[in-house]
């Protein structure tokens, strides 16, 4: 089973579980939004060895060599740029490398008749809807060029699918649309620890309170809610790395 970003947040919960399912992942990471001490841990937590591989998506050789190795089942793709405001003062480097990374890996599978594939997408592909809750049959209109993105290689991969005959020999794959993963492992050994200032608000709230942060700034308070605060819905995320092993089912 291979795993792209699986030295990340959402990735090492998902080797975890994939683990105790009774698959052996296979990671590639190219660790500029991680470490690999993650996978240390999840090898802590699991008592068994994961192939790591430090590389780069961009480099087809490479992943190439990695399906050269190992017999792949199924591509689980959750590697990629992922920030909206860098994507916005950055999109050409945003554009080119979760497109070309995810191009690379369709190249790669194709040639190793791999066709099992799940892509970690996001809510962010509905941009502002017009009502809440969400349902999966809403419009889909990104607002930013990471939306944009997953957006694009949804579109991709469900072209590739229908160009097959037939789906006995057809390419399958689940597009998930998940939103704001948070939480960690029971066991503490593994959970978000972004580089930098985080992006998203409950590893902000956590370097906060540990010190490494000053505040956290609260903006807003006259949102249409019981107090006038800003409310979200949140995902647990050993719930969604559960998700994602039903869907290799």
């Amino acid at each position: 089973m291979l795993v792209t970003g699986g030295a990340g947040f959402i990735g090492t919960h998902i080797c975890v579980e994939l683990i105790e399912a009774g698959y052996r992942p296979v990671v590639i990471d190219n660790f500029v939004n991680s470490a690999a001490e993650a996978i240390k841990r999840v090898e802590e937590i699991t008592g068994e060895k994961v192939s790591l591989y430090a590389v780069d998506l961009l480099d087809y050789d490479a992943v190439d060599n990695i399906f050269d190795k190992h017999k792949i089942y199924a591509v689980l793709h959750l590697a990629g740029l992922k920030a909206v405001g860098e994507s916005v003062a950055m999109p050409l480097q945003y554009y080119n490398n979760n497109l070309s990374s995810t191009f690379n890996l369709l190249k790669a599978m194709k040639k190793h008749y791999v066709t099992r594939f799940v892509f970690s997408s996001s809510a962010t592909v509905y941009g502002d809807p017009a009502s809440v809750p969400i349902t999966e049959h809403f419009p889909l209109h990104p607002t930013n060029p990471y939306g944009k993105t997953k957006y694009f290689i949804e579109e991709i991969l469900t072209d590739y699918a229908h160009s097959f005959n037939s789906e006995s020999e057809g390419f399958k794959v689940i597009l998930l649309r998940y939103f704001n993963p948070i939480g960690a492992h029971k066991s503490g050994r593994i959970g978000e620890n972004p580089r930098g200032i985080p992006n998203n608000l409950l590893p902000f709230i956590c370097q906060v309170a540990v010190g490494k942060l000053p505040k956290l700034k609260v903006f807003g308070k006259d949102w249409p809610t019981h107090d006038g605060t800003g409310v979200r819905d949140y995902l647990h995320v050993v719930d969604l790395a559960k998700g994602i092993i039903i869907c290799l089912c």
